[in-house]
């Protein structure tokens, strides 16, 4: 096996790893399900942090993440992409713990779709045919989910288009993944500390209870971490194309979780609704990698 295919196989094991541990997510939080939602946040933002911390010390990082914190034109779309991967995470977490689970599924089935709408609007991004054949198909689908799924499409919505934004506002702020990632949690700290304060003095607060949900919590950090370095390993040894398509492992392993594991059951409107998302999916994809094999035969 050449390096460049040594290379190739451990991003696609780290990609695997890392869609995978995203999709498993909700039988992770159901074991949370007696623990206040923005609690199970609070303790995730604090707990990332400690860890972030530390595979920036071991990549010799913590300079830069300093810097940026230092740095007053950085702070200002950090802080705003910071409030939108919270308000993200709040919304996932209640949907899991609320029987939403299919409902999540579909915001991050969205979200692809949304990212080359936003590319379009706001990037100025051209459109192939095929691209806006799968932007099409999805509006039909959501359009048909909010006739008859109304309770849940805001959960999608909000998943989708928060965790959209939140991409598009670190795709424009020029600085490394992990030390944004760092700055994003340090800026949420704070508002994390100030709520669990409140809620230890209102005799709310789920860590301490018992070991059991206090190592829950803790292990937070890492559930939401992990992934994260993993998928930034994947990024540096994958074809865009290829990450494309592992993308959709997360919310087919979340959908399936909700239900054959959950028995969240389907409604006719939300089946269909599926459908067409999937297809324009499949449709987004198979462009995807065409567009990735006439780049490739170019450069040859």
């Amino acid at each position: 096996m050449t390096d460049a295919a040594a290379e190739t196989r451990r991003g696609l094991i780290a990609a695997v790893i890392a869609y995978g541990l995203w999709g498993l997510l909700p039988l992770y939080f159901r074991l949370l399900h007696h623990v206040d939602p923005t609690e199970i946040v609070a303790q995730r933002i604090i707990w990332s942090l400690l860890l972030i911390l530390a595979v920036l010390a071991a990549r010799q990082s913590i300079g830069p993440f300093i810097a940026a914190l230092r740095e007053p034109k950085l702070l200002l779309p950090l802080g705003l992409s910071a409030l939108l991967i919270a308000g993200n995470w709040l919304t996932y977490v209640w949907a899991v713990n609320q029987g939403h689970v299919v409902g999540a599924s579909l915001g991050y089935f969205l979200n692809p779709l949304v990212n080359v709408a936003l590319g379009v609007l706001v990037l100025k991004e051209k459109l192939r045919r095929p691209q806006m054949m799968a932007i099409g198909a999805a509006a039909l689908g959501v359009a048909i989910l909010a006739a008859s799924a109304v309770t849940t499409l805001w959960i999608s919505l909000t998943l989708a288009f928060t965790f959209a934004f939140y991409g598009l506002m670190r795709k424009l702020t020029p600085v490394a993944p992990m030390t944004g990632l760092g700055v994003e949690t340090a800026l949420l700290v704070p508002l994390a500390l100030a709520y669990l304060l409140w809620e230890a003095r209102h005799g709310g607060i789920g860590f301490g209870q018992d070991a059991g949900t206090s190592a829950l919590l803790i292990l937070a950090g890492a559930v939401t971490t992990v992934p994260l370095v993993l998928f930034a390993f994947a990024a540096q040894r994958l074809t865009m194309a290829m990450l494309g398509l592992l993308q959709y492992l997360g919310p087919t392993l979340q959908f399936l979780c909700g239900v054959l594991i959950f028995g969240e059951t389907l409604s006719t409107g939300q089946m269909l609704s599926f459908g067409l998302i999937w297809v324009g999916l499949i449709l987004f994809a198979s462009d995807g990698i065409a567009s990735a094999r006439r780049s490739r035969l170019a450069t040859a």
